[in-house]
């Protein structure tokens, strides 16, 4: 059975989960959940989610909820296939490195990358003005955490190592939508520019440019 992903083309939450199935090359449906009309707060998709937040990812029956929940579950069960995105489990190291990262990028980055990427560049799409004072005050807050991030990505590659993995690849979201027209803070750290570029450039991110869509089976 094919996985079906629910969530919003442009919802930063959604391409984090989705980026993950495209590293993985795993085929999915997407099930478009209009927020406009408030399809995530129906009785239907509750009982998918509780909290009525996308996205949902379905896998037979089973209903995974929370992006990086998401993106674990697709890495774990399709290990043997894409972009090996999780460490060896008997590699003690390794895993205490990853799930360090993990901890990193969601405590330390995303705590203040996802409102400033969402007032940035989400509510202009959904026709909401942006509190530009917003935003640089949440960048602000970022930059002693990018400045650490720096000297990590001095000695490595990627957060956890020389390999990516999904402590860096769900970065790409909310760090994609903080350009501003003042300032673009993920080139203002040298190495944090490089890692962050290459991410960009990462064929799973570009197959999202146009938003969130299905990926048939071949």
């Amino acid at each position: 059975m094919v996985l079906k992903l629910y969530g919003y083309p442009i919802s930063t939450c959604t391409k984090r989960a989705a980026t993950v199935l495209h590293e993985k090359k795993v085929p999915f449906e997407f099930i478009l959940v209009d927020l406009v009309k408030a399809e995530h707060k129906t009785p239907e998709f509750t009982e998918k989610n509780p909290f009525n937040l996308i996205p949902c990812l379905e896998d037979n029956g089973v209903f995974v909820y929370e992006s990086r929940a998401i993106g674990r579950y697709i890495a774990t069960k399709y290990a043997d296939q894409g972009t090996p995105l999780l460490p060896k489990s008997s590699d003690l190291k390794a895993v205490a490195a990853f799930e360090q990262a993990l901890s990193i990028e969601s405590q330390n980055f995303d705590k203040f990358a996802q409102p400033a990427a969402i007032e940035n560049g989400i509510h202009p799409l959904m026709g909401a003005p942006t509190d530009e004072a917003l935003v640089a005050e949440y960048l602000e807050k970022l930059e002693p955490k990018l400045a650490a991030y720096d000297k990590i990505l001095s000695k490595q590659k990627y957060l956890a190592g020389d390999e990516v993995s999904l402590a860096d690849v769900f970065h790409l979201a909310h760090g994609a939508l903080l350009v501003t027209p003042k300032r673009d803070i993920m080139s203002e750290y040298p190495n944090v520019a490089r890692w962050f570029n290459s991410l960009l450039e990462r064929e799973s991110w570009k197959a999202l440019s146009e938003g969130v869509k299905s990926v048939p089976v071949k």
